[in-house]
């Protein structure tokens, strides 16, 4: 399987269980009476999934892009150059003329 994958895979597991901690937080500390809601009501359990499963989404694309960004400080052990240097093109504006013969 390929690095990237499996990177993929393993911000995926994290992601997923951030917010399993998280909806468990959001349940243990009743933050909108969610609690009573979750519990007491018919749909209560499909409402507490959607809240895991919309967090886990949210959480692994974080997880994920925060990993992405950082892998090139991992292999970076080069400080001090300073890299090729680009070379400068001075260009001399040109006098161009539009479709009605004026030059401008």
């Amino acid at each position: 399987m390929p690095k990237l994958v499996k990177v993929y895979l393993q911000q995926i597991a994290i992601g997923f269980g951030l917010s399993a901690v998280f909806t468990a937080i959001l349940l243990y500390m009743n933050v909108g009476n969610l609690a009573h809601l979750v519990f007491n009501s018919s749909d209560g359990l499909l409402g507490l999934f959607l809240i895991f499963f919309f967090n886990g989404l949210v959480f692994a694309g974080v997880q994920f892009a925060i990993r992405i960004m950082r892998m090139g400080y991992e292999d970076d052990d080069d400080d001090d150059d300073r890299g090729t240097p680009i070379r400068v093109f001075d260009a001399e504006p040109v006098r161009i003329s539009t479709h009605d013969g004026v030059r401008r």
